[in-house]
C-alpha cells in the first residue's frame, strides 16, 4: 500500500496490514516531527508533495524493495499539511519470513524515500519559518 495523507497516520493498523502467516518478521518505522533540528527549535513542519510523482516513486521504492528481499507485505504512508511536535509524519511496514531481511527492507524503502520523493517540508519556530527543503 502507497499513500499520501492528510489525516493522521494509524502506525498500529499499518503494522498490523502487512502481517502475514508466512512472515516471522514485522518491522515498522516512525518517521515524527521532533522538536530541535541542529540547534533550531521546531514547533511544527508543514509538508507538501507532488502527488502524482510522489506517489510513482513510492511505487518504484516498493517494486525495488520487493525485487531485493522477499517482502511479504509492505505499506509506506507520508503525511501532508501542518504536523505539531510528535505527530507521525512517514511510516513504513515491512513483513519478511525473517527479522535481518524485513529490517534491511524497511531501512532501503525510507532510505530512498528520502533521496527520491518529491515531498518537500518547511519548518516553523518561535520566531518565523524557513525555506521549503527536500533532504
Amino acid at each position: 500500500m502507497i499513500r499520501l495523507t492528510h489525516e493522521a497516520i494509524d502506525h498500529a493498523a499499518l503494522t498490523e496490514s502487512v502481517r502475514r502467516p508466512n512472515c516471522g518478521a514485522v518491522v515498522t518505522f516512525l518517521g515524527t516531527v521532533r522538536d530541535l533540528t541542529g540547534e533550531q527549535v521546531t514547533v511544527a513542519l508543514d509538508y507538501e508533495a507532488y502527488p502524482g510523482m510522489a506517489e510513482k516513486k513510492l511505487t518504484e521504492i516498493e517494486a525495488d524493495t520487493r525485487g531485493r528481499w522477499p517482502v511479504g507485505e509492505m505499506a509506506i504512508v507520508h503525511r501532508l499539511g501542518r504536523l505539531d511536535v510528535g505527530e507521525v509524519s512517514v511510516a513504513v511496514a515491512v513483513s519478511c519470513p525473517h527479522r535481518a531481511e524485513a529490517f534491511a527492507a524497511c531501512k532501503h524503502a525510507i532510505d530512498r524515500l528520502k533521496e527520491l520523493v518529491p515531498i518537500w517540508k518547511r519548518e516553523h519556530g518561535p520566531v518565523g519559518s524557513t525555506q521549503w527543503v527536500h533532504p
